[in-house]
């Protein structure tokens, strides 16, 4: 996001249980936490999404980590739609297999591309919603993609840990004052 825009809820892309935390489909999940850390926000447990809330400027965004599993990560958006948070609002923050490891990239609005968690917000409240799109690159073949985004990544833990930092102070400075 080059231009800064008014996010009032940010959610992390995932699959809930510690056997999914550091695989690559749970890069939003990873993010998401880091920035609640950062916050020393506490997570709470609703029915379908872990919340927290970020303060921003005298704003609070809220932090979503749907606890669906990432097929079924839409369930969440009725939540915000009640709170008057529209579309336009939303930072949905997931995996990329297009984009090389550990890059970090903005977008507004597109197609699903093949993930089925973007595919099931999609689906809840259009295309029309902020991206941060992590790469964590694509295997050699296309029939492993499934086994792959479900894998832990490869990279040493102090390296994702910086570019999952990176990926908070991106997030930060492109939320509007």
């Amino acid at each position: 996001m080059n231009e800064q825009k008014e996010i009032r809820a940010i959610i992390g892309l995932g699959n809930p249980g510690p056997k999914h935390a550091r695989q690559r489909h749970n890069i939003g999940f990873m993010i998401c936490d880091a920035l609640a850390e950062r916050a020393h926000a506490d997570w709470q447990s609703k029915d379908l999404f872990q919340m927290a809330q970020l303060p921003h400027n005298g704003k609070q965004i809220l932090l979503i980590k749907p606890q669906t599993f990432m097929n079924a990560s839409g369930k969440v958006l009725p939540f915000l739609q009640k709170k008057g948070i529209a579309p336009e609002q939303i930072l949905v923050v997931h995996d990329e297999l297009e984009k090389p490891f550990g890059s970090i990239t903005f977008a507004f609005g597109g197609s699903a591309r093949g993930h089925n968690g973007l595919r099931s917000i999609i689906e809840c409240i259009g295309k029309d919603f902020h991206r941060l799109r992590f790469g964590i690159g694509r295997p050699a073949r296309k029939e492993d993609v499934g086994t792959w985004v479900l894998s832990n990544f490869n990279e040493p833990a102090d390296e994702l840990d910086a570019l999952i930092e990176d990926a908070g102070d991106a997030i930060e400075s492109s939320i509007k004052d």
